[in-house]
């Protein structure tokens, strides 16, 4: 105690995002603290070599531009497995070819609908961007799939399809399949990718098979030295990424970040130390709960890091 001091920024014209941030290791601000702190752990975590990497969100993320942070993780194949949520291939598909708009938290909602313009926050979806291009590519994947002699795919080998077959360099589902990185999405039937390949199951005998994702993600785990996770906001992504690493005496990193709070006892607000109880994440672990909008907080996180592994 009573060693390292706070100090006051220092800002000038041309300061770069890495000397931002590492400032903000010796303003302590609260919050900026955490965040200096969050992305040592991240730093550690991509420089180990024996550690596998997890990265996990949520879909709302992926209808802002944050979606190109997600897309340059796995680009530079900063992560090996990707955990999300059905809205990401939504979101990401539709962007691949239309257009999301800015918006405002307060509309009126009914005069959108009217419209057809499906209001997400401040992000404006029209119909024409979301639902119908989702169906038109979905449908006709799923019959070239079905031509091809496909009846059966876990979410993994979708995500692969999906990005090989409909998607561009835009895309965090592309650069998965182009790197090799598996996407699991274990909700897959909560969103409109899901309920375009129920729709097209109707007529075919074609099946998601989510046990065979357990069992890849299964040996993913079991063949680990280390893992660590970068966790983005909370629901079934993020409990299934702590869920599976309690067999491996839980992840050896974790950075949480999210605007989710605990006094409820939900997952999603559920801080690092509540996982270490139940063993998903290891009493030794390198980890942290930063606290905060993803859309400000993890641009600044990512660009800092690039810096970091770039300079070292």
């Amino acid at each position: 105690m009573l060693e390292e001091i706070v100090k006051d920024y220092k800002l000038n014209e041309g300061l770069s995002v890495k000397d931002l941030i590492t400032q903000m290791g010796d303003a302590w601000g609260f919050t900026a603290g955490k965040l200096s702190s969050s992305i040592n752990i991240l730093e550690r975590m991509i420089k180990d070599q024996n550690c596998t990497k997890f990265l996990s969100f949520t879909a709302n993320l992926v209808a802002t531009g944050t979606r190109g942070v997600f897309k340059e993780l796995v680009k530079r194949k900063m992560v090996d497995l990707v955990i999300t949520t059905c809205g990401t291939l939504d979101h990401d598909i539709a962007r691949c070819w239309k257009n999301y708009y800015k918006g405002s938290f307060v509309m009126d909602d009914s005069i959108l609908h009217k419209k057809g313009i499906n209001r997400l926050g401040n992000v404006l979806v029209p119909n024409e961007s979301y639902g119908a291009i989702i169906e038109n590519k979905i449908q006709n994947l799923l019959a070239n799939l079905w031509k091809k002699g496909i009846r059966e795919l876990s979410t993994t080998q979708y995500c692969k399809e999906i990005g090989t077959r409909i998607c561009n360099e835009s895309s965090i589902l592309y650069w998965a399949a182009k790197n090799k990185i598996p996407v699991f999405v274990p909700g897959i039937t909560d969103g409109a990718v899901g309920y375009q390949t129920w729709l097209f199951s109707q007529d075919h005998n074609f099946k998601i098979d989510l046990l065979k994702d357990s069992g890849e993600i299964n040996d993913i785990v079991f063949t680990a030295k280390k893992t660590g996770a970068l966790i983005v906001g909370g629901g079934i992504s993020k409990h299934h990424t702590i869920w599976w690493n309690q067999f491996k005496e839980g992840l050896d990193y974790a950075v949480y970040l999210s605007t989710a709070g605990e006094w409820d006892g939900s997952l999603s607000g559920a801080r690092p130390m509540e996982a270490v109880s139940w063993g998903k994440i290891n009493e030794k672990a390198k980890q942290i709960m930063v606290e905060g909008d993803a859309t400000i907080l993890l641009p600044l996180m990512i660009s800092s890091l690039l810096d970091r592994l770039k300079t070292k």
